[in-house]
């Protein structure tokens, strides 16, 4: 089975490091190919890693609760910049303040995303719906 290329970052101002070396470490023992953009990260960083690379997935996370404003119109960049079919999965602390979940889970994926991780989601979690949606394993 070919690996799949996986582009994760902490989006916008964040700094959060820790949660991110995680993920890193989790999904290249899951059996992805893992370039990991560190913290900081722009959409536009996003897009350029995932077009040179010719990732399958780009992966926004976010802790200090402005994922929704640093979110904004990443999938439109996406699909103006050729990768339309690129999966989008979004998580970690990324609203201001106690929302309900399914709230935020609906604002994220008006906005394109494919899936959406609140606070406190196991990488395995993670790892389970990467495997159904980029190989289509149960």
């Amino acid at each position: 089975m070919e690996k799949k290329t996986l582009i994760i970052g902490v989006i916008g101002a964040d700094v959060h490091a820790v949660g991110n070396q995680i993920l890193y470490f989790a999904f290249r023992e899951a059996g992805f190919n893992v370039i990991n953009l560190g913290v900081m990260v722009s959409q536009e960083e996003y897009i350029e890693a995932a077009i040179e690379a010719k990732a399958d997935a780009i992966l926004v996370s976010s802790l200090y609760g402005h994922g929704e404003l640093d979110c904004q119109g990443l999938r439109d960049k996406c699909n103006e910049a050729g990768l339309k079919d690129i999966l989008l999965y979004v998580g970690g602390n990324i609203v201001v303040g106690k929302q309900p979940f399914e709230e935020v889970k609906k604002r994220f994926t008006d906005m394109g995303f494919d899936r959406v991780f609140g606070p406190g989601t196991s990488p395995e979690t993670t790892i389970e719906a990467l495997q159904e949606d980029l190989y289509g394993a149960h």
